[in-house]
Parts: structure tokens; C-alpha cells; sequence
């Protein structure tokens, strides 16, 4: 286990330096620069080049990333160059919003999608399938931020209530956290446990087929055996490496979600950092979302051997 770990961590941070070239040329192919939106369209030539100087833009390509891989090696992810703080803590906050977030969305996906997908499953062909299938369908054909404005139109013309607009941190208030990530959770749980309830119940269903199943059966063990026993936890190992697929989709999402009901997430931040050019904070945003994408991926690695102690992880 031990040296699969090392050679796991070896492998992402090579993956982890290539993805850094990579956005970090995807970063300047965007038009424009920092500099034209400072200054705007009607530049003075002598003012341009010198802010260029002092961001080192004037610099080639090459050297740009050299400098700014050795700082990000030191620790260093440099200071955002429109708002002139620390790139770190901007990364840093805007991340534990969006983690509260997408582990908030991955619970309740999975605490709502599991169940509907196991009852789907029992009753194949009849009623219950058929309410689950139609759920399953619109919460897969919705776009993310129509099932969050339906929410929001929802609440407001029944309930007379909104969110509130100025995002307050769990540990200030839990009621007001609350209160404010409610209605973006619910909306991004809708779409992911559509999805977890088609999976299961696909899992399922091919796997009452199997020959396991019907020996199991037919020793006389009880529905309840067979299905909690043997059945789920041969589905384990899928649905766990589908759970970290839907993590991953749900930071995705966060970018629409976060800017349509205002929250401070990583989303939110890396769009603001688009429309400004923001280099050192794009690129530190960027970067880290791949770093915890390869993390969630070596965690569901890891998971297979706890799932199932037959697994050899090499």
C-alpha cells in the first residue's frame, strides 16, 4: 500500500507540472491583458509598457513560467494584480466556500439519489420505476442554473423568502450558513442525485442477472441477504468511483451556482479572475482544482481496498 502511494504521489505531481504548463499558456491565449483593462482601449503607449515591465509581461513566455514556477515552489503564488493581496488567501477563502459546498451537495445527492435508485431497482417495470425514471429524467435534461432560478422563483412567490444576499462563514453563524448555501446545495443535489439514482439502478439491475445472485438465491438466503450482503457491496467499488466522478462535477458546477446566488466560492473567483486577467490568481485557482481532482481520484483508488480486501492495488 505504502508504495503505491509513492508511486501515486510521483505520477500526480508530474501530472500536477504538466497541468501547470498547460494552464499556464491556456491562461495568456485569452485576448486581452491586465494592462488593456487598466488602462482601457485608449492606452498611453508609455504607461502600457511600463506596467508590462512591472508585471513582466514584456518578458518571453518561457522565462514567465520559470519565474512563476519557481515562487509557486517556495510557497509563493504571488500577490492578485487587480485587488493586490496575497494570491493564497484569496484561493485559499474562495476554496472553503466551495468545499462546504460541493461536500455539503455530495451528501444530500447521495442520501436522496441512492435510496430512489435501490427502489427503482426492486420494483423494475412498475410504478415506483416509473416516478423515479421521470425524476431522473428532468433532474438530467435540467440545466443547473434553471433548476436554482426555479428554486429561487419557488421560494420567493410561495414562502415570500430569499437567501440572504452577503455570504456569512459557518463558523460566524451556523443558521445564517445555512440559510445562505440551502437553496444552492439543493440545486446542485437535484441534478447529481438524478444521476446517482439512473447509476444505481443500473447497477443493480444487471447485477440481480448475475450468476452470485441466483446461487445466493437459490441456498435459500432471504431477499434482504442477498440484496444488503451481496449485492450492494459488489456495486461498492462502481458507485464509489462514481461518487468521486460526481465530486468532481460538482465543482464544475459551482461556477454557475456560486455566481447566481452570489457565494465567494473558487467558481466565482476564477470567473472574476477571467473577466479581469488576473494571471497569478487564475492560475493558482486552476491549479489547484486539478490538485484536488487527482487527490479525490487516489482517495476512490484507495477505497477500492477497503471496499473489497481481494482488490491488489499496484
Amino acid at each position: 500500500m505504502g508504495v503505491y502511494i509513492a508511486k501515486r504521489l510521483a505520477a500526480s505531481a508530474v501530472t500536477a507540472l504538466l497541468t501547470s504548463i498547460v494552464v499556464f499558456l491556456l491562461v495568456r491565449s485569452v485576448p486581452g491583458d491586465v494592462v488593456g483593462q487598466m488602462l482601457g482601449q485608449t492606452s498611453d503607449p508609455v504607461a502600457a509598457k511600463a506596467l508590462r515591465e512591472f508585471f513582466g509581461l514584456d518578458q518571453p513566455v518561457w522565462r514567465q513560467y520559470a519565474n512563476w514556477l519557481g515562487r509557486v515552489l517556495a510557497g509563493d503564488f504571488g500577490t492578485s494584480w487587480t485587488r493586490g493581496q496575497p494570491v493564497m488567501g484569496m484561493v485559499g477563502s474562495a476554496l472553503g466556500v466551495t468545499i462546504q459546498l460541493a461536500a455539503a451537495t455530495l451528501v444530500l445527492a447521495t442520501a436522496i439519489g441512492v435510496p430512489l435508485g435501490i427502489l427503482a431497482a426492486i420494483y423494475e417495470g412498475r410504478a415506483p420505476d416509473r416516478i423515479v425514471q421521470a425524476f431522473n429524467l428532468l433532474g438530467l435534461a435540467a440545466p443547473v442554473f434553471w433548476i436554482g432560478l426555479m428554486l429561487l422563483v419557488g421560494m420567493s412567490s410561495s414562502f415570500d423568502w430569499s437567501p440572504p444576499l452577503m455570504y456569512v462563514p459557518l463558523h460566524e453563524s451556523v443558521s445564517e450558513n445555512l440559510s445562505i448555501i440551502a437553496l444552492p446545495v439543493l440545486s446542485l443535489a437535484l441534478l447529481q442525485a438524478a444521476a446517482y439514482s439512473q447509476f444505481v439502478r443500473q447497477s443493480i439491475v444487471s447485477a440481480l442477472g448475475q450468476d452470485y445472485v441466483r446461487t445466493a438465491v437459490a441456498k435459500g438466503l432471504s431477499t434482504r441477504t442477498v440484496f444488503f450482503r451481496h449485492l450492494l457491496r459488489n456495486i461498492g467499488i462502481p458507485l464509489v468511483t462514481f461518487m468521486g466522478l460526481i465530486l468532481i462535477q460538482i465543482l464544475g458546477g459551482a461556477v454557475i451556482i456560486e455566481s447566481l446566488f452570489a457565494l465567494p466560492g473558487l467558481g466565482r473567483l476564477l470567473l472574476s479572475s477571467i473577466e479581469t486577467r488576473d494571471y497569478p490568481v487564475l492560475q493558482a485557482g486552476l491549479l489547484v482544482v486539478v490538485v484536488i481532482a487527482m487527490l479525490v481520484n487516489l482517495v476512490v483508488d484507495l477505497s477500492y481496498r477497503i471496499i473489497d480486501p481481494r482488490v491488489r492495488l499496484s
